[in-house]
C-alpha cells in the first residue's frame, strides 16, 4: 500500500495547553509578580525543567503560572496566611466552595461559639465596629468548615476582602479615619473601601473557584523557611523572590504589613501574640534576616549555595542590597552560566520609586 499523502497540505494540528484559560484571582498584595508572569514565562519557558519550587511564594502567582504550564509545583512561604493561598490555588485540584458553604460562612449557625476578639482588640483601627463583628462571625464559621481546601478558599477570599478595604492595602498603622473622615481625598477609592465585606467576599470566592483546576500533577503547599526545605534534588528549577531591600535601606516587612491576616489564622490564641505597646496592635515582631541590610548579602549566598544544583531563577531589582553586580558574582561562584534579563522600568503599586528596573537572574 502506498504511503498516504496530505493532498491539501494541511498543517499538523496544534495541541493547545488545556490549562491556559484559567486565570489567577485579582490581588493587591505588596510586591506581587502577577503583572510580570508573562515576562517570566517568556524568559524561562525554554529552560529544561519539569518540577518547580517557588521558595518565597507570596500570592502564588508565579506558582500558578508554572501550574498552568503543566509543571509539578511546590509552593512555599514562611507566612501562614500565604501558605493557605498556596493550599487553595496550587495544591487544590478540584474542591470549590458551594452555595451551601458560602451561606454557612456568611450567617450565624447553631452550635458555634462566637467570640469578639477582633471587636475587642481592633476598635477604630482598621475597620468599623460593625465590620469587626462581621469578621468575628465569619472566621468562627470558617474554622468550622470540614474540608481544608474549602477553608483555604474561604480564607483567601476573606484576606483579599480585608486588603482591598484598607488604605494602602496594608495593616501597618491605625488609620481607619482615612476611610471615615468627610474630607477631600487625593488618593484611594472611598467606594471601594465602603463596599460591604460580604460583597467583596463573594467576588473573591467566585474568582478563586473559577481559578481552580487539576493539571494532573501532584502540587503541594509548604509553610517553611526556604533554608529548611529538604530533598532539594527533586526540583529542576527553583524560583526565588525574597523580600526586597532598596539601596537606601528601605525594607518590605511582610509580617508587619500583613500581621492582621496572620492573626486571623491564630484566632483563638491571637490575644496572646499581640504587641499591645503598638498603636495598631500588631503581632509581636519577628526578626527576619531578609530585612537586615547587613546580613542579607550573606543570606543570599547561603540560599544560592543550598540550591546550587538546581536551575535558579531570581526576581530582583537593579537598585537593591546586594547590588546586581554583587548578586551576579555570587551566582557565578556556583553556576557555570549566569544571565540577567531586564524587564525595564516597572513601578509597584504605591511605590514612589520610578527609576528601578525589574530583573530576572537565571543560573544554569
Amino acid at each position: 500500500m502506498s504511503k498516504q499523502t496530505n493532498l491539501f497540505n494541511f498543517k499538523e494540528p496544534i495541541i493547545s495547553n488545556p490549562f491556559e484559560s484559567y486565570e489567577f484571582p485579582s490581588t493587591r498584595y505588596q510586591g506581587s509578580k502577577l503583572k510580570l508572569v508573562d515576562w517570566i514565562q517568556a524568559e524561562t519557558k525554554d529552560l529544561t525543567f519539569d518540577t518547580v519550587l517557588d521558595a518565597f511564594g507570596g500570592t502564588g502567582s508565579v506558582s500558578y503560572l508554572y501550574k498552568k504550564m503543566g509543571k509539578e509545583v511546590t509552593y512555599n512561604d514562611l507566612l501562614k496566611f500565604n501558605y493557605q493561598f498556596g493550599k487553595a490555588l496550587i495544591e487544590n485540584k478540584e474542591v470549590k466552595l458551594t452555595d451551601d458553604d458560602i451561606r454557612f460562612v456568611l450567617n450565624k449557625n447553631e452550635g458555634i461559639e462566637y467570640k469578639s476578639i477582633i471587636e475587642d482588640n481592633f476598635e477604630d483601627t482598621y475597620f468599623t465596629n460593625e465590620e469587626n463583628k462581621w469578621l468575628d462571625m465569619v472566621i468562627a464559621n470558617m474554622n468550622a468548615l470540614d474540608d481544608k481546601y474549602k477553608f483555604a478558599i474561604a480564607f483567601f477570599a476573606l484576606c483579599q476582602s480585608c486588603i482591598i478595604k484598607r488604605p494602602y492595602n496594608l495593616f501597618h498603622r491605625k488609620n481607619l479615619y482615612m476611610r471615615t473622615s468627610e474630607v477631600k481625598r487625593s488618593f484611594g477609592n472611598k467606594k471601594t473601601w465602603d463596599t460591604p465585606f460580604e460583597d467583596w467576599f463573594l467576588k473573591f470566592v467566585k474568582e478563586a473557584n473559577d481559578s481552580i483546576f487539576d493539571n494532573e500533577r501532584k502540587n503541594i503547599s509548604l509553610n517553611l523557611d526556604a533554608m529548611e526545605i529538604k530533598d532539594t534534588s527533586r526540583y529542576d528549577l527553583v524560583y526565588i523572590d525574597t523580600p526586597y531591600i532598596s539601596s537606601k535601606g528601605a525594607t518590605v516587612d511582610y509580617h508587619g504589613f500583613y500581621h492582621f491576616l496572620e492573626g486571623l489564622l491564630m484566632y483563638d490564641d491571637w490575644e496572646n501574640h499581640i504587641d499591645y505597646n503598638s498603636k495598631h496592635h500588631r503581632l509581636n515582631p519577628k526578626k527576619n534576616v531578609w530585612n537586615d541590610k547587613k546580613a542579607i548579602t550573606g543570606e543570599f549566598e547561603k540560599l544560592i549555595k543550598k540550591y546550587q544544583d538546581n536551575i535558579l531563577v531570581i526576581s530582583y531589582r537593579n537598585d537593591g542590597i546586594p547590588s546586581m553586580e554583587e548578586l551576579t558574582e555570587i551566582l557565578q561562584q556556583y553556576k557555570s552560566k549566569v544571565s540577567v534579563k531586564t524587564y525595564g522600568n516597572y513601578r509597584y503599586a504605591l511605590s514612589k520609586n520610578t527609576k528601578s528596573e525589574e530583573l530576572l537572574f537565571i543560573g544554569e
